[in-house]
């Protein structure tokens, strides 16, 4: 059997005590299709088999209908971003699994996310990696994805409310870092915050985004590989874009 159809089936058993019963698997799985098909049209440093098997496992396994306000529940497995209020979104399907991907995570794997908003995100995460910590720089999302991930049983993910651009240094280092809103530039803390070897991927621009995984060596240097154009939220720091 395929190591990455073993890694997804042992994921879908231990993914299922943590996620809500529902009826809604079919859309699920039409979701992932589409990311599939869509990964494999436009490249953006996929693999040529496309996305990997547990972060596709994943998708079909967190209910998205959880993380969109009610009254958009029924567009909750459309492969596009919808608005979970406070002039925040949840993003993209098909971005959620690129930017996922890119992190190549390892069950092993501490992993911080810059920008919890809905908890979509980290839900994906947390069926990934051993330890999720994500912060929130929106108090009333922050507090709301908190509850939602803990309704849904997603044990291994500790949010907080606070100042993404600062990176959380109490759990550094971090095998990988995924910020969900973007700064005009890298922030250093989060550089310092990650494990040589570590991968961060980030949107970075203001007018124009692109999205960047950045990779540090053992001596601390950093290199950077641009993937797509993309467009998220700014970052903010205290009310102020960065």
């Amino acid at each position: 059997m395929a190591r990455g159809l073993i890694a997804a089936l042992i994921l879908g058993t231990l993914a299922a005590s943590a996620i809500a019963k529902d009826d809604r698997t079919p859309e699920r799985h039409l979701m992932v299709e589409a990311i599939q098909h869509m990964a494999l049209s436009i490249g953006g440093g996929v693999s040529p088999a496309g996305l990997d098997a547990r972060v596709l496992a994943a998708l079909r396994s967190v209910p998205r209908h959880e993380f969109v306000p009610s009254e958009l529940s029924n567009m909750a497995y459309s492969n596009r971003p919808l608005p979970i209020g406070l002039g925040q979104t949840i993003s993209q399907p098909f971005i959620v699994a690129l930017m996922t991907d890119l992190l190549q995570i390892n069950p092993s794997d501490r992993v911080l996310e810059i920008g919890t908003g809905s908890g979509y995100q980290a839900a994906v995460l947390s069926l990934l990696a051993r330890e999720v910590y994500s912060i929130e720089i929106v108090a009333e999302l922050g507090n709301s994805a908190a509850l939602t991930l803990a309704r849904l049983g997603y044990a291994n993910v500790t949010t907080r409310i606070g100042d993404g651009y600062q990176g959380w240094e109490e759990h550094a280092p971090y095998d990988a870092i995924i910020v969900t809103a973007a700064p005009n530039h890298v922030p250093p803390a989060l550089i310092a915050q990650l494990k040589p070897g570590g991968r961060l991927v980030i949107p970075v621009g203001e007018m124009f985004q692109e999205l960047m995984v950045v990779v540090k060596a053992a001596d601390g240097t950093t290199t950077s590989t641009r993937i797509i154009p993309v467009r998220f939220v700014p970052l903010t720091r205290g009310g102020k874009s960065n």
